[in-house]
């Protein structure tokens, strides 16, 4: 009796000091549920569409994850049983489309088939997360996917969300794209077109201006021409294959050349546009191949600003990994994942150069035994071909 009072005592405290916290959600929000600010559909576009952003991410995902991963452990056996299995589900090409969606998007998700026996990843497709369900208290309690992919909502402990940089309490992250897309509000009645409109528009803009300059505008002055003549010289001058306009008269004329007033100057507006644009990407990269003058110290001055975000978002990756995968998978082994300590860690293993005196001296010591000399002096270009040639 006074255990399951005490259970009932418990489950008091617990919901009182829920009611206590602070409500992230709006009520609305809890029963709608949360979309992303901008489509996910539009950011792919942007990436699929235009040279500069997709350069951008790319390039820091390359940074960030382009090096490779390896990983330590204080307990041998757990360490195999995480490689084995990043190997089985080819983790290392996985890290590597997460990181450009974490970049691009602020967001991926990752499906754990199954979350009970890990046995399995996945990476879901972006544009097929609709809303993100979530409780008062910004508990995730169900990802609805679009009607496109079946309209289900997925039980929050089959998905690893990696949610970067996440604005206000919002239930997604933020990625490099986002500040490019969103248009900026200046009034309840005016707002600031996005910087990808803008520079859309500019490239346009410039188009259109080389269709319709690329050739002179004539003026074809034929005096005393009939009417019946002067539409049959037109439609014969107009079928001849240059660009530009062609104007047929019987009378006389004035040529006019239409053309852009070099008085009106807009590189600085164009200018201005492009820097933001570059800013929004948080990347120096399309700044290094189409800006003149970059110097080779320049360049890397650049590239060193770049290198704070790629820590950040090794370090941010490393973390969701260990915790959500690793843990999960060394658990399910036998193991415990707090005295295993398994870590994954970027780059390559730095091998360290072992000298031959230094192999016979650890032998000698019996540090190492002789099938272990043997390994680590045919590593170093020794030809063995029986054991009793070792010594």
């Amino acid at each position: 009796m006074s255990t399951l009072l005490k259970k009932v005592k418990d489950a008091y405290r617990k919901l009182a000091k829920k009611e206590e916290r602070g409500v992230l959600l709006p009520a609305f929000r809890t029963i709608t549920g949360e979309s992303p600010s901008i489509s996910f559909d539009a950011l792919v576009d942007i990436y699929l569409c235009d040279p500069a952003a997709r350069a951008a991410v790319d390039f820091l995902a390359d940074q960030t994850v382009g090096t490779g991963f390896y990983t330590t452990a204080e307990d041998a056996d757990a360490k195999t049983v995480v490689d084995e299995f990043n190997e089985m589900v080819n983790l290392d090409d996985m890290l590597l489309r997460a990181c450009r969606e974490i970049v691009a998007f602020g967001n991926c998700f990752w499906e754990k088939l199954e979350p009970n026996y890990l046995e399995n990843l996945e990476i879901l497709p972006i544009t097929s997360i609709d809303r993100i369900l979530r409780d008062q208290y910004g508990e995730v309690q169900g990802f609805r996917q679009t009607i496109r992919y079946g309209g289900n909502i997925v039980d929050p402990e089959r998905i690893i969300h990696f949610c970067w940089n996440p604005v206000d309490g919002e239930a997604y992250g933020t990625g490099i794209l986002r500040s490019i897309a969103e248009a900026m509000s200046l009034s309840d009645a005016e707002s600031r077109p996005s910087f990808k409109d803008m520079k859309a528009s500019v490239e346009k803009g410039m188009t259109e201006i080389m269709r319709k300059y690329a050739g002179p505008t004539e003026l074809w002055k034929f005096p005393g021409l009939s009417d019946d003549k002067a539409s049959e010289y037109a439609s014969l001058l107009k079928s001849m294959p240059r660009e530009g306009g062609r104007f047929v008269v019987n009378m006389p004329a004035e040529v006019e050349v239409i053309a852009v007033d070099p008085r009106g100057r807009f590189d600085a507006y164009v200018e201005h546009i492009w820097n933001q644009f570059i800013l929004g990407l948080q990347t120096p990269l399309p700044k290094l191949f189409t800006t003149p003058g970059f110097t080779e110290a320049s360049a890397k001055a650049a590239v060193e600003v770049a290198e704070r975000k790629v820590m950040a978002l090794q370090r941010f990756i490393k973390r969701v990994v260990e915790r959500e995968v690793f843990a999960l998978v060394v658990r399910q082994a036998g193991f415990d994942p707090k005295e295993a300590r398994v870590r994954l860690n970027w780059g390559v293993i730095k091998m360290v150069e072992m000298r031959v005196e230094d192999l016979l001296k650890a032998f000698e010591d019996k540090a190492i035994e002789r099938d272990e000399l043997r390994k680590m002096l045919v590593k170093q270009g020794w030809e063995l071909s029986s054991p009793q040639e070792v010594i």
